[in-house]
């Protein structure tokens, strides 16, 4: 099982969404990571089919996925940012009718509902309508009808954005729970959702992949570069306006400071292990910047 991407472009008039993106993806989950606006998006939407590529292919198990059509479309499930629900419908109704239009026969889909609420712990609601639902609520549902027709490829898109810290790990734990035998392409700016369950991550910048690899390869690139600073308050103000740094904390009469340098920004700076929040620093934030980034 192979979801091969090569060398895919998309303009959008003068606007180069994904540049020259190439990657292959097996068995297991895959973080794509990058800021809003990186072209992660539509990177998505045309693994999908949703979106015509300018140029280049994707190919499943060496098939250009525009030949498969709709053979193609029944072995992929996908939650985008915003997935469409009826308000007025419950959440027993709402996956039995995304089963009909996914063409699962009528006993195959009332079974299928049944597990999948069970999965993402939504039988006790099962009869309420979507509308009273949480945010959390709903993506957990979302999650359900993209994998109802038991896909090969399973694309999330943003899938945690709104959701609270326990929403969170409720999450991962039903990715990691759903994630065998099959291809999961994952994209968040969301550092925290990715280290625990990623595989491998795909950092994209500016519409092109520039880095790739597990944890321990990616980390590697600001490994002798991260920093813990305890100044006070004039010298941390000096050390913001010079300096990337991850995380600022306030320890009474000082500030603590966590740095990304290639060289020691301050006599007292003691180095410390990378995470995957200073790799996105590296990578994405600005001196003088608040990156777009959970703590």
């Amino acid at each position: 099982m192979q979801l091969q991407v090569n060398n895919l472009c998309k303009n959008f008039k003068e606007n180069m969404a994904v540049n020259h993106v190439s990657f292959t993806l097996e068995k297991g989950i895959y973080g794509l990571l990058g800021a809003n606006g990186a072209g992660k998006t539509t990177l998505m939407r045309m693994l999908c089919t949703l979106v015509t590529p300018t140029s280049g292919t994707v190919q499943y198990d060496d098939e250009d996925i525009q030949d498969m059509d709709e053979r193609y479309r029944r072995i992929i499930g996908y939650l985008p940012q915003e997935f469409g629900y009826y308000p007025g419908f419950s959440a027993e109704d709402y996956l039995l009718y995304i089963a009909a239009l996914k063409g699962l026969k009528p006993i195959i889909a009332r079974k299928r509902v049944n597990e999948l609420l069970d999965i993402v712990s939504l039988t006790k609601v099962r009869r309420k309508k979507i509308k009273t639902f949480s945010g959390g609520m709903k993506r957990r549902l979302g999650i359900a009808q993209a994998v109802l027709n038991d896909p090969d490829i399973l694309i999330l898109d943003e899938p945690t954005s709104g959701l609270d810290p326990k929403e969170r790990i409720r999450f991962r734990s039903l990715i990691s729970h759903i994630a065998k035998e099959r291809i999961i392409l994952l994209s968040t700016h969301i550092v925290s959702d990715l280290e625990s369950i990623a595989k491998e991550i795909l950092i994209m910048k500016d519409g092109s992949i520039i880095a790739q690899g597990d944890m321990k390869k990616l980390l590697s690139k600001v490994s002798g570069k991260t920093w813990c600073c305890l100044s006070d308050s004039k010298e941390a103000e000096e050390l913001r306006s010079t300096y990337l740094f991850s995380n600022e904390k306030i320890c009474g009469e000082k500030v603590e400071l966590r740095i990304i340098s290639e060289t020691k920004p301050s006599p007292s700076a003691i180095q410390t292990e990378p995470t995957l929040e200073d790799l996105f620093i590296y990578y994405f934030g600005e001196v003088n910047e608040i990156a777009n980034f959970e703590i």
